[in-house]
């Protein structure tokens, strides 16, 4: 076997795919987002030529374009849902459209075609947008493997050809190209993408590996013990896509009455063109009454009713860094009743701190001293413990020594010459194996015991001092957990595939008293879907690759933004942007508040529906005055749901905030 240094600057075999860029789905790709788009631009040309009384056959030409490009892909659903004896709501905005146009009425008719089609083509891109993220997720996986030959020669093989019982060699820097378990060979691994550790974990002969997981800088002989469309990576991707198939129907309030609704409208409408016609009045009497029917019963202001508030808190949460990415997540938000929360990069910044330092009896150490001397012998190395120590150093402003005969070796640590002393820096299970090494030992059981990572530094052969690692908290991290504890009157859960002693020690320091540590992806989801079973609306917080199928799963998912994977955030129902972690509890307060705002304008506009329909059916409601009725019930609802767009909507929680 050659040497790493070799190894290193050998050409790539092709075992290691580069991450791909983020895929984009672009906002035109699908077809609903091209007749929509075709469809508002034809409205927004005929509008100003209609309300300037411009030439009839012009604006008349351009709303009847957008009535057809608008309208003809719901109208088509529609008739298909009827033979399945469905009335899709689409269908009866189509026809409420119509009716208005038959009327006179064609500028309501666009502007509903409009809303609609505008309101079917997000829903088609964000869709879109989430297939190609789960697709790009086998990008994770390397797509060749160096495979070991029975002679000892080695050939580059496709990762889809591998063998359970084969032998692959991972070079430094490469991607692990299948699930197995190391044969020969030391490294630190880094399995962020499965377990979501922040820190690379030793791996040696006997442990396990996870493809797609990133070797460092030792070399690994792995023998696959699981075909590579069994992997881990692949049974993530195929739980992502599980999950977001069978999560229940994204439906608005208002929508779970609409089939209710629908029919019997249709059915009133036509009970008011017949029955006066039965009794002997005029065709047109009788038609005229049904269209004004049509139009002040139509659901045009219990549509507004819904959109402006939740729209409102979209664009209101947008200018504080958090994306939700359409109404049905917005109006999800504020149903949720359990809160699931990631460690790595949710709870925590995702970067490993010192944060203990510990200089040992009869080292003539000082902390400064102490940190310096070992950021001296860790400058040259790569390793994420290493690159803590030096930038401990650094922000302390301390003077580093220049390092000679630096050796590393995976595992176990680091070593060179500094000042004339060999100083070693690393593993207190492989420094620390002596039996005069228990009083050492203890301090090392004393910072695990606290949830840091330790290392032991050892000057020409003797402990001199620890230092303490861990993962720094998020400073809003305490306040977030207390906030949502109020708001779903139960204290959030920490799910995490970090270790049971770090995960409680953290747990603690927040106020979280429920901890489910050592979690793989699918442990997550199956904790999501045992509570949901249980009746729970449950909210997950993650950032990562193994987030993403509790993410899917949950009844809301939001990610971290500035840390997360392209899967997490694409899976998610919502994005922090900002990654300031107190935005959650505010913006599911903000979807409280909105959910109040429906209800209020639901209350308005049936109100003023039951009058105006109350009127034609008893009396004689002239058509203008319908119409008036009927559109100030929609400025009116309209109205109220964009007061959420002010800045003082954004909830300011405090101790009382429920």
């Amino acid at each position: 076997m050659s040497t790493v240094l070799e190894q290193r600057s050998a050409p790539p075999t092709g075992a290691m795919r580069p991450l791909p860029p983020r895929r984009q789905t672009r906002l035109l790709a699908t077809t609903e987002a091209r007749w929509a788009l075709a469809a508002l631009v034809l409205f927004l040309l005929a509008l100003p030529i209609h309300l300037m009384d411009g030439p009839v056959w012009l604006w008349g030409a351009l709303f009847a374009a957008t009535y057809v490009t608008g309208g003809w892909e719901p109208a088509w659903e529609g008739l298909k849902a009827l033979k399945d004896k469905t009335l899709d709501v689409d269908l009866l905005m189509v026809v409420a459209a119509l009716g208005a146009a038959a009327i006179g009425q064609v500028l309501d008719g666009a502007l509903l075609i409009v809303i609609f089609a505008t309101s079917g083509a997000l829903e088609a891109v964000a869709t879109a947008r989430t297939a190609d993220s789960v697709r790009g997720l086998l990008d994770l996986a390397p797509t060749t493997a160096t495979r070991l030959l029975p002679d000892g020669t080695e050939e580059t093989v496709d990762t889809e050809r591998l063998m359970v019982g084969d032998t692959i060699l991972v070079r430094p820097g490469e991607r692990v190209g299948a699930d197995g378990q190391v044969l020969d060979g030391a490294s630190d691994v880094d399995q962020a993408t499965i377990t979501g550790e922040p820190l690379p974990v030793a791996r040696q002969a006997g442990d396990e590996v996870f493809a797609g997981t990133v070797n460092g800088t030792g070399v690994l002989r792995v023998r696959v013990e699981r075909d590579p469309s069994d992997s881990v990576i692949a049974r993530i991707v195929k739980m992502v896509e599980e999950a977001s198939e069978t999560k229940a129907p994204t439906q608005l309030f208002i929508e779970k009455i609409e089939q209710r609704y629908s029919i019997g409208m249709v059915l009133a409408t036509l009970a008011v063109f017949a029955i006066p016609l039965a009794f002997g009045n005029a065709l047109s009497s009788a038609l005229l009454r049904a269209m004004t029917f049509m139009i002040v019963a139509s659901p045009c202001a219990v549509v507004l009713s819904t959109m402006p508030p939740l729209l409102s808190a979209i664009a209101n949460a947008g200018r504080r860094g958090v994306l939700a990415k359409s109404a049905v997540v917005m109006e999800r938000l504020g149903q949720i009743s359990t809160v699931a929360l990631d460690k790595t990069g949710t709870l925590t910044e995702g970067t490993p701190h010192v944060t203990d330092l510990r200089p040992l009896p009869g080292s003539g150490l000082k902390d400064d001293a102490l940190l310096a001397l070992a950021a001296s012998a860790e400058h040259p190395s790569e390793h994420p413990l290493a690159r803590a120590v030096v930038a401990a150093a650094r922000e302390r402003g301390l003077p580093l020594t220049e390092a000679e005969d630096f050796t590393s070796t995976p595992g176990q640590g680091v070593t060179a010459t500094v000042a004339g002393h060999t100083v070693t820096v690393g593993s207190p299970a492989r420094l620390l194996d002596g039996a005069g090494h228990q009083p050492h030992r203890a301090v090392v059981a004393e910072l695990e015991e606290d949830g840091r990572t330790s290392v032991v530094v050892v000057r020409d052969g003797v402990p001199v001092g620890m230092l303490g690692i861990a993962d720094r908290l998020r400073p809003d991290a305490a306040a977030t957990v207390a906030a949502l504890t109020r708001l779903t009157g139960r204290t959030p859960i920490l799910l995490t595939g970090d270790n049971e002693r770090a995960a409680r020690h953290l747990a603690a320091e927040v106020g979280i008293t429920e901890v489910r540590a050592g979690l793989l992806p699918r442990d997550k989801v199956d904790a999501v879907k045992k509570w949901e079973a249980q009746g729970h609306k449950v909210l997950v917080v993650g950032d990562g690759v193994n987030d993403a199928p509790a993410l899917a799963a949950a009844h809301c998912g939001i990610a971290m933004g500035k840390a997360g994977s392209d899967l997490a955030l694409e899976t998610a129902d919502a994005v922090v942007v900002r990654d300031e972690l107190a935005t959650i509890p505010a913006i599911v307060q903000l979807s409280r508040t909105a959910r109040r705002f429906v209800v209020q304008n639901l209350a308005i506009a049936g109100s003023f529906i039951a009058v105006l329909v109350a009127w034609d059916l008893i009396g004689t409601l002239p058509l203008p005055l319908g119409v008036a009725g009927h559109e100030g019930s929609t400025v009116i609802v309209g109205l109220n749901g964009l007061r959420l767009l002010r800045e003082t909507a954004w909830p300011r929680l405090t101790k009382d905030t429920a």
